[in-house]
């Protein structure tokens, strides 16, 4: 499966990304994520169904502020939020919830 953007009010979600326009590696390194394939890596699991990732963004900015896993087998969520953002992680996981409801 491909990254599936997900609008949740206040935030969106997309999949990670680290290219010309878009590099979320810095806010990355905000949540102790310092592994330089690690976008890559995240790519390679949603096309493999193995784990799918999800950058909580600012909607005007684009900008990071949380991470949210699913694992699809499993349905376990994880969440990893830079600091004072703990409502964009809690909603960010709360649609990848909802998701996993309505997808798997």
């Amino acid at each position: 499966m491909e990254p599936v953007e997900i609008n949740a009010g206040a935030w969106y979600l997309r999949g990670l990304r680290a290219d010309d326009r878009v590099d979320d590696r810095p806010a990355l390194a905000d949540l102790g994520e310092h592994r330089p394939g690690y976008v890559a890596d995240c790519a390679a699991r949603w096309e493999s169904d193995q784990r799918y990732s999800w950058a909580v963004c600012e909607p005007t900015t684009g900008e990071l502020l949380a991470e949210v896993t699913l694992d699809p087998a499993t349905r376990v969520i994880e969440v990893r939020v830079r600091p004072g953002q703990e409502e964009a992680g809690r909603t960010g996981a709360e649609a990848v919830g909802r998701f996993a409801e309505a997808m798997l």
